[in-house]
């Protein structure tokens, strides 16, 4: 069963859209009890462009999730571990498989990486947005 929902930069973005698609994905997620989902704060650097304009839909989205300031070197020592086994995938790919162990699941639109990754990692399940 997933316990938690992790967030990639593609579906920050995805679900920031103002589409009935994705409309109907948050509310879904919210009727699952899978809402708030989790945004690890290094995923902003991909997924905003630094302009309060062109950010705010997506700062709009950022404002229901919960980002997660803090890197543990813990986590960001698994992240590495993952991404060396898997031999591909950015670093920030690594970290939002290892944010979402044990048993959660991402979402992203780039699965050929973070399936590569989460291959590696404990019950991490990957579904496009």
């Amino acid at each position: 069963m997933t316990t938690k929902v992790v967030l990639d930069s593609s579906a920050v973005t995805r679900l920031a859209e103002r589409s009935t698609t994705a409309a109907a994905l948050v509310v879904t997620l919210m009727e699952e009890g899978l809402w708030p989902p989790v945004v690890p704060s290094v995923v902003l650097v991909e997924c905003l462009q630094g302009h309060g304009t062109s950010d705010a839909l997506e700062n709009r989205l950022l404002a229901s999730c919960d980002v997660v300031e803090e890197l543990p070197a813990s986590l960001a020592r698994r992240a590495a571990l993952l991404r060396r086994r898997a031999r591909r995938g950015s670093a920030v790919d690594a970290l939002v498989i290892a944010s979402a162990e044990p048993g959660g699941l991402v979402l992203t639109s780039d699965l050929e990486d973070l399936e590569a990754l989460a291959v590696h990692a404990d019950e991490v399940a990957v579904e496009r947005v």
